[in-house]
């Protein structure tokens, strides 16, 4: 392959935000390990997979679609395709990334049912619409309205197996959902500048690093405790290891961003954040399969 379409490739596999939407895949293939019922058929497991994966990657292109104009005022996101003008920013990848949700919802539905079709929708439109067009110019709160994205694929997850309000799965779409504004905000600490510079209030810019870190370390400490309640319904000791071993990590970089807030410790946090979801998903995925022989 040239360089050329090297480039292009790489180009196109980055508007879709793909890091972004491992983490996403995961949480739906969580919600399918923690909800109690028979685990559906393999392939069914793997295609709501695909789907909801699909269905992040369309949010993201839309996000960097969206945002061609706000990119290019910030070194993190200058260079992205649409920013930097690789990509025309035209209605045509618009059509594209619609036609890509619109398979990813199809897949779900045909792999599940309605509920998980409806789910994976909804996190592709909370990332897309509500916290790209609506929140993100305007209020601190972007991205604190924005972790539902997250929280809509754990319950699209579990919504293949049975209902997604089952205490277990509801309680990891809200930890989901509490993580995620740390997650990011830790990562606002260390481009603060950037989105300074840009006027986006994210909340380093409107309240402090300091402040933020504090925030960071509330949101932390509450989503570790929640992260350890479904133990007491279907999750098990493979769970609660994940959920220790990654919680204690995410609150110990936490405490540290708040004694020291910044930006070697704001990427510290970030890192540890990632971890913590790794770990966390990884034993719930675990617990299910030990429970399987």
């Amino acid at each position: 392959m040239s360089s050329t379409a090297s480039s292009l490739v790489r180009d196109v596999l980055s508007i879709f935000k793909l890091r972004i939407g491992i983490a996403i895949m995961m949480s739906a293939i969580g919600g399918v390990a923690i909800t109690p019922g028979d685990v559906p058929a393999l392939w069914k497991v793997a295609v709501l997979s695909i789907a909801v994966f699909l269905a992040s990657a369309s949010a993201g292109a839309f996000n960097q679609w969206a945002e061609a104009d706000l990119d290019r005022t910030m070194k993190r996101t200058a260079n992205r395709p649409f920013a930097s003008g690789r990509f025309h920013a035209g209605a045509g990848w618009l059509a594209a990334i619609l036609g890509l949700l619109a398979v990813a919802v199809v897949m779900a539905f045909w792999a599940a049912n309605g509920w998980a079709a409806f789910h994976t929708f909804m996190g592709a439109f909370v990332y897309g619409i509500v916290y790209t067009i609506w929140l993100k110019r305007r209020s601190w709160t972007n991205i604190v309205v924005g972790g539902l994205a997250g929280s809509f694929a754990v319950l699209a997850g579990a919504a293949a197996v049975g209902s997604p309000l089952q205490p277990a799965p509801l309680l990891l779409a809200i930890v989901v959902f509490l993580w995620t504004p740390p997650h990011f905000w830790s990562l606002a600490i260390v481009a603060h500048n950037d989105y300074a510079s840009a006027k986006v209030p994210m909340l380093p810019v409107v309240s402090g690093d300091a402040l933020t870190a504090k925030v960071i370390l509330a949101h932390t400490l509450l989503l570790v405790g929640l992260s350890f309640l479904p133990v007491l319904w279907s999750a098990g000791l493979l769970y609660l290891a994940g959920a220790m071993a990654g919680g204690l990590l995410f609150s110990w970089t936490s405490i540290q961003l708040v004694r020291e807030p910044t930006r070697k410790r704001a990427i510290q946090n970030f890192l540890a954040s990632l971890l913590q979801l790794v770990l966390l998903l990884g034993g719930t995925v675990a617990d299910r399969l030990a429970g399987a022989f």
